[in-house]
């Protein structure tokens, strides 16, 4: 906005001459009627024509319109002659020029990377600011009171020496009305050294002012004052988070950025790692292999997420036996009191599942919470498998495939046989087979055709790339996987009667577990090699899961009188040793809604960094789910607190 004011000379002796009437006119007197909401008034000098035009606090202090042409120092009684300001402007003038904020930023010149080094190591020649002060404290000395600190070191902008030229203190004058006083600063920074204010003010001391300056102009850099409208959104760009990755970012506003330097310009809440101009230029030809530092499945991104590459994994398998009632809670299955922590991957398999499948998943989302996510699932016939998933690691996942197998001669009744699931995780691929076999206690025969039938028949993978080829095995589908779990129904008994086993359950568990484990059918067969080549199992530490009555912890007292058995098992087999470690291996005596008991394990796997070449998930989960589980939650806690607060009510009785 073009000003109309003449600038004064910048020369000591012409700032500070006496006037006709005796008083001295310092150039910041001026400066008296920007300060709005002040108390005191500014003091005119004798005989001066100002002082009966003083307006009241009602009208806003604009700056004068005209002021007399520049003064000659050869000419003392040019000098001493004092200037009559005009009335101000109505206020809707000075409306519209706060309202012209854009041009003194298009004129903002920014520092460069050695000024703002300069600024940050403490020289900056503006780093003043506006005390927290109460009212009416009186001002420090060698400094006019009705001044701040702030406005004392204020340099004055001239044009270079021996240009001959006024100085630019009318625009600098113009530029703290319509933007902020952190200009000021700038432009006398980027235009060369000057006389401070204070040096060409009048020692004479005035009437103390106020500190609880609220406008816009006076306002600083460096001091943000908390009854103003933006006292939070500044407040906030001058947090740090020290444990943060902080990573260059362009600031939302020129009014939010302190320093006004891109350099030095970072977002101070950013968690995601910083990336460089420079890298991203590069364009490295690596991208995506082991090599390259952005890979989404490299070293650096499994680093970030585990750093020391193992992965906390959760394998349950129920067999259901159809029931269509569920327990009320499965957080005995999957948060066990025993684990502190929850784990990043869940999948639970479920043979002879209940008939709303949908219910099953919506009640394993609600148990768990919205920071997991349905990755998988699928079916075959009653065979139920559920893969959940942190949130957070869904972009690491590759497609999911999956495959099935019917074991039974009449393949339409599907409650016998297996299904798989495979991804890869990073650089690590992983299968999961939920399997229900023959049943019966002498068919171990059967058995082992089933086993033999799945391993053949499970066309896993697909599309997903084998990580490891040469090791692979095209008639055996647990070799094309990195890690392979294998659990379910797998009806192995123990074998020498029901009596002779309840003799054993009668004796202490830990002396006694041994001795089960001598009749059992599955120990036996895999220590022959006749099923389950590679696999191994946990240590067994739990009573037998099957066969019990239902919603008791009996076993079989009907007049078949089965006899207790290990038929749900986990079992795991890697292709590199060490890779899988049990943490946890045991089962859900309180869930009671069947006559098997939920058996689960807690693992720990060791993963690897991988390749961008693979076909990826891309952050597909079930959403209906994901948003029908927290709805239960919330359903579920509102319930809870009405029954809390009847209760309450209920228990509140009055004595008459």
């Amino acid at each position: 906005m073009p000003s109309k004011l003449a600038s004064l000379g910048h020369s000591e002796a012409a700032s500070q001459q006496p006037t006709a009437q005796g008083c001295l006119r310092p150039e910041g007197s001026m400066l008296k009627g920007l300060l709005p909401n002040s108390d005191e008034e500014p003091v005119p000098c004798l005989g001066s024509p100002a002082a009966g035009n003083h307006r009241g606090p009602e009208r806003s202090p604009e700056l004068p319109l005209d002021t007399p042409e520049q003064v000659s120092k050869e000419d003392p009684q040019a000098q001493a002659r004092p200037f009559t300001p005009k009335p101000p402007p109505p206020r809707p003038r000075l409306e519209r020029a706060l309202s012209l904020d854009e041009k003194g930023w298009r004129k903002r010149r920014f520092r460069t990377s050695r000024e703002d080094l300069t600024v940050r190591n403490g020289a900056s020649p503006s780093g003043g600011s506006l005390q927290d002060e109460t009212p009416g404290t009186p001002a420090r000395s060698g400094s006019p009171p009705c001044l701040s600190a702030s406005l004392q070191e204020i340099p004055t902008a001239r044009r270079a020496p021996g240009s001959g030229g006024p100085s630019s203190w009318g625009n600098c004058l113009s530029g703290m009305i319509s933007t902020s006083l952190d200009l000021l600063h700038r432009e006398g920074a980027s235009a060369g050294s000057a006389p401070r204010l204070a040096s060409l003010l009048s020692p004479r001391p005035l009437p103390a002012m106020g500190r609880n300056v609220a406008s816009e102009g006076l306002r600083t850099a460096n001091k943000v004052d908390p009854d103003h409208a933006d006292y939070k959104l500044r407040l906030q760009a001058r947090l740090f988070r020290a444990h943060s990755s902080l990573g260059p970012g362009r600031p939302p506003s020129p009014l939010a950025c302190d320093d006004c330097s891109l350099h030095s310009s970072r977002s101070t809440f950013s968690l995601l790692a910083p990336i460089r101009a420079k890298d991203v230029r590069s364009r490295s030809y690596l991208e995506g292999s082991l090599l390259a530092s952005g890979a989404l499945m490299g070293a650096d991104e499994l680093a970030r997420y585990f750093p020391d590459r193992n992965v906390a994994l959760f394998v349950a398998t129920w067999n259901m036996q159809g029931q269509k009632e569920l327990p009320p809670n499965l957080d005995e299955l999957l948060l066990p009191a025993e684990a502190d922590l929850a784990q990043d991957l869940y999948v639970v398999g479920v043979q002879e599942g209940c008939s709303d499948r949908r219910e099953w998943e919506t009640r394993l989302q609600e148990t768990l919470g919205p920071h997991y996510v349905m990755l998988y699932s699928a079916a075959h016939g009653a065979l139920y498998m559920s893969v959940l998933i942190r949130r957070d690691l869904i972009w690491f996942c590759s497609e999911v495939e999956s495959s099935t197998v019917t074991t039974r001669i009449v393949s339409q009744i599907k409650t016998k046989g297996a299904l798989g699931v495979s991804f890869t995780f990073f650089g690590t691929s992983l299968l999961f087979i939920t399997s229900h076999f023959t049943s019966g206690d002498g068919k171990v025969g059967e058995r082992l055709v089933d086993y033999s039938k799945t391993v053949q028949g499970l066309a896993l993978p697909k599309n997903v790339p084998d990580t490891s080829p040469y090791r692979s095995d095209a008639a055996d589908v647990t070799t094309r996987f990195d890690e392979v779990f294998w659990f379910g129904d797998f009806n192995f008994r123990l074998s020498g009667g029901r009596a002779a086993v309840e003799a054993i359950l009668k004796q202490d568990l830990g002396s006694s577990m041994q001795a089960l484990l001598e009749h059992d059918q599955l120990t036996r067969e895999m220590q022959r090699g006749s099923i389950f080549k590679g696999f191994r199992e946990p240590d067994i530490h739990f009573l037998p899961s099957y066969k019990f009555d239902v919603g008791k912890d009996s076993y079989d007292t009907t007049s078949k009188q089965r006899t207790p058995s290990y038929t749900d098992r986990v079992l795991f087999r890697s292709r590199h040793k060490d890779d899988i470690c049990p943490v946890k291996y045991s089962s859900c005596p309180g869930i009671r809604t069947s006559d098997h008991r939920p058996v689960y394990g807690l693992f720990r796997v060791k993963v690897r960094p991988g390749r961008d070449n693979i076909p990826l998930a891309a952050g597909k989960f079930d959403r209906e789910l994901y948003l029908l589980g927290i709805k239960r939650r919330i359903s579920r806690e509102i319930q809870r607190q009405q029954a809390l607060k009847s209760q309450h009510a209920s228990a509140i009785c009055t004595v008459s």
